[in-house]
C-alpha cells in the first residue's frame, strides 16, 4: 500500500522545505554541506511520507504513474529536461515546486516561470489520494 496524501500534506512539505531551504547545491550530494536535485525529492520524500525513493532522477521517473500537469497535487514529483540532464523537484502548491537548484542550491520556483515552462517534461504521481 502506498503511503497517502493528507490533509497536512502541504504544510509538512513546507516545513521540510525550510530545513533545507538555502542549502547549495553539490552534484552527488546528500546532506546539508551540499545536495543535488534528486537526494532533495529522496530526503523529502523519506522525511514527509516515510517513504524510500531510488537515489537518481533516471530512476524516480520510471516510479508511479504519469500525470497531467492540469493533475497536479503536492508531493507529485514533477521532471524537467534540462540540457543533456534531467531535473525534478517536488510539487508544493499553487504552481510552486521545491527543488535544489544549480544555481540557488534548495528553493521555491514557480512552474510557469520562463525557464522551467519551457524545460517541463513530465509529472509522477507516487501517492494515493485521502
Amino acid at each position: 500500500m502506498k503511503p497517502r496524501r493528507s490533509v497536512g500534506t502541504v504544510q509538512d512539505l513546507h516545513q521540510v522545505y525550510q530545513r533545507w531551504r538555502g542549502v547549495p547545491y553539490r552534484f552527488g550530494g546528500v546532506d546539508a554541506e551540499g545536495i543535488d536535485c534528486s537526494a532533495f525529492t529522496r530526503t523529502m520524500y523519506q522525511e514527509v511520507f516515510g517513504m524510500e525513493l531510488p537515489r537518481s532522477t533516471y530512476e524516480q521517473v520510471n516510479l508511479g504513474r504519469a500525470i497531467g500537469k492540469n493533475e497536479l497535487q503536492p508531493g507529485d514529483l514533477v521532471f524537467f529536461r534540462t540540457g543533456s540532464g534531467q531535473h525534478n523537484g517536488i510539487y508544493i502548491g499553487d504552481g510552486k515546486f521545491a527543488h535544489a537548484s544549480s544555481s540557488v542550491g534548495v528553493t521555491i520556483s514557480r512552474l510557469d516561470n520562463v525557464y522551467w515552462r519551457s524545460r517541463y517534461w513530465q509529472a509522477r504521481r507516487l501517492l494515493d489520494d485521502i
